[in-house]
């Protein structure tokens, strides 16, 4: 009987590994039930050639690096804070009181980079600074180095000291580091930290009520369930979502020196939320958090609420390039004074647009969960939107220079503020921000950009993103899937898709149709399919997939102007320029030497022409525009002057990918332009 108990045991403990090793997802989803497709193991996909390529063999060797440089130096001092706390190093802390999640989202970024080069160097260069961590850690758990350094601040003292945020981009960094390393020296201390976080905040003690508003706890507790399995954590995960908008709007000692209210999203209950409100970034990781848990409790009330946000930004609140965040300045529609955040619908101003980078990295971070729930492809489309476009635009092609805010238009003197060493927003980008949270935000996307490019569904696989890749995986029930994509994506809208291995039974492949591409067609292996193809949605095609077969998507590239909803004044007579999934701007190194930016009128109805250059900001496609420029236009006369019928003179002007702009020196730039229509 002892000998059937422990081979019982054995099997049980063998099981339980097997199933921590397949648990290696961005989204650790191995066990989750109430999603519709779930995250494919780090490492799966690939990128082979083309744009994602281009873009992953950058942050390899030159935005992690780079970045690493900055943040184990001096100048962004991240790691010396970690050295002085654990007693290695003399010195005070230096940085945003949120740095040490800055240098945890880095190391994040760094194992996606390992994860597919396997490179040891890093490995073990990382293991270097988790020992420092580690070192760092006080004996029951707590880590904060801006707080531990300072003997004036109390532990949670007053929740403008940022220990939320940096505790979730720990727990989340290290769930990552485990997944791909197998190994649980940085997991340990994470460990030790949420079972610390769990023993103050599960307490219900009141003063702890509203101290999680900025959430990256919740996403990083989740992942903590979803690793070791202890439910506590999901629970405390809940618990942070449950206090919020259930406490009386008033300063407290814990609340004192940040904006209450709106701005951090505590005037309503989540479930109850029809308006995204507050601080961009707070919001995203809120719902982005909540998301998670709601993929593990299934709760409708909460799905149905994040359904509400959801469309509440992308359809009232979000620019044309995917960006969120609409003012520097502002306030609520309670009245309540708002910073680098929502303002009311249809407010879209573009000269002064902030649009924090990591607002927009969150807005495709909340998107990808949302797709997770529903499986439906219009949440893609707002991850592929940002991805090329508001995401990209917040660091240099060649990796290594950051802009804060993306704003969609910039003119000469509007933010003479700007030079102001204490201010972040710059009309060029800082190789340092002093407010250094939206760098690694954005190089840690780059970098696990691959491991969204698919997703698992019950019955098969999801395609998300386009671009040259190769996917080894399994899908749900543990069949090998091998898939070959070659595209020149987003430059063309040709993608060819070849199957090397698949079961021989029937399964799901579903090609999302960006809302963009009507009049896409797909084929296998040349024959149009019997399936419905439509834009914005899944095409999914089940059948037995064999060795060879080719599945052919041709997605048309035409040039569209894009108009804004009547309500958004600031763009009223004005269009954008897209093409596939690309958003293009307006930049006076492209312009006739002295012309302006708001000189440039677009002519409506005239053809535009597509080049693609391979020698310009890293290769890019450009389009040829008819534009007429305004001669007599004077941006220095008087606040209001008569005008009779304007002088143009024509002109072709050449646009390049919004992404791109601000690489070739500091100059004007715009992306909403007025029009004037030749067939009027």
């Amino acid at each position: 009987m002892k000998k059937l108990l422990a081979v019982i045991c054995a099997a049980a403990m063998v099981s339980t590994s097997s199933v921590a090793q397949e648990n290696k997802g961005i989204l650790g989803q191995q066990n989750t039930k109430h999603v519709e497709l779930k995250s494919i193991n780090i490492g799966d996909c690939k990128w082979t050639e083309g744009f994602w390529a281009d873009r992953f063999h950058t942050a390899e060797h030159a935005m992690v690096p780079y970045m690493g440089e900055v943040l184990t130096g001096e100048v962004g001092h991240a790691l010396n804070n970690f050295k002085i706390a654990a007693g290695l190093k003399d010195g005070k802390h230096k940085g945003m009181r949120w740095h040490d999640g800055d240098f945890y989202k880095w190391m994040e970024a760094a194992m996606y980079v390992y994860a597919q080069n396997g490179d040891e160097n890093l490995r073990k260069e990382i293991d270097n600074y988790i020992e420092i961590i580690a070192k760092a850690q006080a004996e029951d758990g707590y880590l904060q180095t801006q707080v531990q350094l300072n003997d004036k601040v109390d532990r949670y003292e007053n929740r403008k000291y940022h220990e939320m945020y940096n505790t979730g981009h720990l727990l989340t960094s290290a769930c990552i580091h485990h997944r791909i390393t197998g190994q649980d020296n940085f997991l340990n201390i994470a460990i030790k930290h949420a079972d610390h976080l769990y023993s103050v905040f599960s307490t219900g003690e009141r003063r702890y009520g509203r101290f999680g508003f900025n959430q990256t706890q919740i996403m990083g507790l989740v992942e903590m369930y979803r690793t070791v399995g202890d439910e506590k954590y999901l629970k405390l995960a809940e618990t942070f979502i449950n206090n919020r908008g259930t406490y009386k709007i008033e300063d407290t000692p814990e609340t004192v020196g940040y904006p209450i209210g709106d701005m951090v999203q505590e005037r309503v209950p989540l479930r109850e939320s029809k308006e995204a409100v507050g601080h961009a970034v707070l919001a995203l990781y809120y719902y982005a958090g909540a998301a998670d848990v709601a993929a593990e409790t299934g709760e409708k009330a909460l799905v149905d609420a994040l359904d509400r946000l959801w469309e509440n930004v992308t359809d009232k609140k979000m620019y044309v390039t995917g960006a969120v965040g609409q003012a520097h300045y502002g306030a609520s529609t309670s009245k309540d004074k708002i910073e680098e955040g929502f303002i009311d619908a249809y407010m879209m101003p573009n000269t002064t647009a902030y649009n924090e980078t990591c607002a927009n990295v969150c807005n495709s971070m909340f998107s990808y969960r949302m797709l997770g729930l529903h499986g439906e492809s219009k949440y893609a489309d707002i991850m592929e939107l940002v991805l090329f476009n508001s995401g990209l635009s917040g660091i240099s092609i060649e990796g290594k220079d950051y802009f804060y805010s993306n704003p969609l238009r910039m003119v000469d003197g509007a933010r003479e503020y700007g030079e102001s060493n204490t201010n972040t927003e710059t009309p060029h980008r800082e190789p340092y921000l002093e407010c250094f949270c939206c760098p690694p935000n954005i190089v840690r996307t780059v970098a696990k950009s691959s491991n969204w490019a698919y997703s698992l569904s019950e019955n098969g696989i999801s395609v998300n993103l386009y671009g040259g890749n190769r996917l080894e995986t399994k899908l749900e029930d543990g069949s090998t899937l091998i898939l070959n994509q070659v595209t020149n994506y987003p430059w063309e809208g040709l993608v060819n898709i070849t199957v090397e291995k698949a079961k021989k039974k029937p399964f799901d492949m579903m090609f999302r149709i960006p809302d963009w591409a009507i009049g896409t067609t797909v084929k296998v292996n040349g024959e149009a399919v019997d399936a419905k193809v439509k834009a914005g949605e899944f095409a999914v095609i089940n059948r037995t997939w064999k060795k060879g077969d080719i599945i052919t998507i041709d997605m048309p590239m035409e040039v569209t102007l894009v108009e804004a909803n009547p309500l958004v004044e600031e763009a009223r007579n004005q269009v954008a320029v897209k093409r596939g999934p690309i958003v293009y701007c307006v930049e006076t190194p492209d312009l006739p030497q002295g012309t302006k930016i708001l000189d440039i009128y677009v002519k409506g109805g005239s053809d535009f022409k597509v080049n693609y250059d391979k020698e310009l900001l890293g290769g890019v496609a450009t389009i040829e525009a008819p534009m007429l420029i305004r001669n007599d236009h004077k941006i220095e006369s008087s606040m209001y002057s008569k005008v009779s019928k304007p002088d143009f003179k024509d002109a072709k002007i050449k646009m390049v990918p919004y992404f791109s702009w601000s690489n070739r020196g500091q100059s004007e730039m715009t992306v909403f332009l007025p029009v004037i229509w030749n067939n009027l």
